[in-house]
């Protein structure tokens, strides 16, 4: 699946298939709690965010500063003793040299998303290399559409546009453009035609008027910053291309099952694999091949943070795809990185500063702040540039009153051309590796925030539900996400309660 949020399994997830709807009502009060583990120590008598705060009145802390010094672009972001050797693939899989090796040598490989749950295999190879034998053998054993990775560059000198605009903003799928045919073919449709379009399309001196459209070939935009971006099978074709020394013009098509045209299992693929001499590659191993060599976040700088909560420290990241800063909240000595306590935020202008009752964004910031206060060790990703799940502040707010219409949240990101979420976490999987976590107890109700996090040396070891007020403002909103969404709330959880919230997340209450 082309897809960059990946299903990653969690220890603490419910999904009953028809909830029932959610009633107005206050959780548990979990910031009170004094600690979220029974070897933590904590003092903290912070009362509950949603009763009146104050600062803490504890001055016992040190006016000091942290040396804030940017990060050396020579600096090795993969971290070798904690993860192994990234040049070494998963078990059952080849290694990304082989697989470039064969690339240049004009052949094939076979790339997978993951290697658990639900998969989806597609055949690469260089798009300079199409000749009508290769189309012929992917036509055979694949879906029968046969697409062309391409840069945004090649695509405008092209004039290629995106055939859903909305897909644009869509981290969740693939970008197809319209669709061609080299002018110089027939009907377009047979191996030696779709040969001769993607040679076209992988040709620096076509332009506009080299293709007939629509066509037969299917073109689709990369994301800038590959694989590390977004983890799909677009950005992994081009990629390894790149990486291969060829032009960024990459050839892919789903693997099927010839006997009744699904997607194609693991085994399939593997025997597929070995049968042809194939190398089948994961998504995960590219991406740590890529993190060895390259970063997409740099740190710019890192400063004592007091606040409402607590005492942190602020780590700031620059996205080098395009200048967004973002920035780490860390609380406590991170150490090993093991079972450390996150929340990845995005940012939500309307919830986090103006309090709005829309959302329950700015409820979740500040719980989470109390929670990582209250356990002395965890960390706050907070990534700007997420508005609205992603389409921006101007949009959200003409979504807002298209749900004042009637449309649900889903229905109105959809109504203005957009996904429903069209956020990316590439970024901070990056910022999460900088400050030393391998292994989460993820603060989220959405049971599957990530893609790619094996990639990056990153585990979810548990889910970590986050209750703030359903109040009547919000709940819809809440029900939306939760029905469509995939979000889980108070009242999914089994034997939902005191008792069920202490053992879910080891606090006393």
């Amino acid at each position: 699946m082309d897809s960059i949020i990946i299903h990653h399994p969690l220890s603490t997830t419910f999904a009953p298939p028809k909830p029932p709807p959610l009633s107005t009502h206050k959780p548990p009060n979990l910031i009170t709690c004094q600690s979220l583990k029974n070897t933590t120590n904590n003092n903290n008598q912070n009362g509950s965010i949603f009763n009146h705060i104050s600062p803490s009145n504890d001055n016992s802390q040190p006016f000091n500063t942290i040396n804030a010094e940017i990060t050396p672009e020579t600096v090795d972001f993969f971290t070798s003793d904690a993860e192994g050797d990234p040049d070494c693939p998963s078990e059952g899989f080849s290694s990304i040299e082989d697989a470039l090796q064969a690339l240049r040598n004009g052949k094939f490989v076979i790339v997978v998303d993951d290697e658990n749950g639900d998969i989806e295999g597609n055949f690469v190879f260089a798009g300079c290399f199409a000749a009508p034998e290769s189309i012929g053998f992917v036509m055979r054993h694949g879906s029968g559409i046969v697409s062309v990775g391409m840069t945004s560059d090649d695509l405008q000198r092209q004039n290629l546009p995106l055939m859903s605009p909305e897909s644009e903003h869509n981290s969740c799928a693939p970008s197809f453009t319209v669709t061609v045919d080299a002018d110089d073919t027939s009907t377009g449709v047979s191996a030696s035609d779709r040969a001769k379009t993607i040679l076209a399309l992988a040709s620096s001196s076509s332009g506009p008027k080299s293709f007939r459209r629509p066509g037969h070939v299917f073109p689709l935009k990369y994301r800038n910053g590959g694989v590390l971006r977004r983890a799909g099978h677009t950005e992994a074709s081009v990629d390894l291309v790149k990486l291969a020394g060829l032009d960024p013009v990459s050839v892919l098509s789903t693997i099927v099952n010839p006997e009744d045209g699904s997607i194609a299992g693991l085994d399939h693929l593997r025997k597929l694999a070995l049968d042809h001499k194939i190398p089948l590659v994961l998504i995960t191993d590219l991406i740590r091949y890529r993190r060895k060599r390259e970063r997409l976040v740099e740190k710019t700088a890192i400063s004592r943070l007091p606040t409402t909560w607590g005492l942190f420290e602020a780590h700031c990241y620059r996205s080098k795809l395009d200048g967004t800063e973002h920035i780490a909240v860390v609380k406590g000595d991170i150490g090993n990185g093991r079972d450390v306590l996150v929340r990845v935020h995005s940012e939500c202008l309307t919830g986090d500063v103006f309090g709005s009752a829309r959302c329950d964004c700015g409820n979740q910031l500040a719980l989470a702040m109390q929670i990582i206060e209250e356990t002395g060790r965890g960390a706050l990703i907070y990534l700007r540039g997420h508005e609205g799940r992603g389409i921006g502040l101007g949009h959200k707010l003409q979504a807002y009153n298209l749900q004042d219409l009637g449309h649900d949240t889903v229905e109105a990101n959809l109504e203005l051309g957009f996904a429903p979420d069209a956020r990316e976490y590439g970024i901070g999987a990056q910022m999460l590796r900088d400050i030393g976590v391998q292994t989460m107890r993820l603060m989220t109700n959405n049971p599957a925030k990530f893609t790619g996090l094996k990639g990056y040396g990153l585990a979810i070891v548990e889910r970590v539900p986050v209750m703030t007020p359903i109040t009547d403002e919000n709940r819809r909103y809440l029900e939306t996400k939760r029905t469509k969404m995939g979000h889980i709330y108070g009242s999914d959880l089994p034997n939902f309660g005191k008792k069920k919230l202490k053992d879910t997340l080891n606090i006393d209450l």
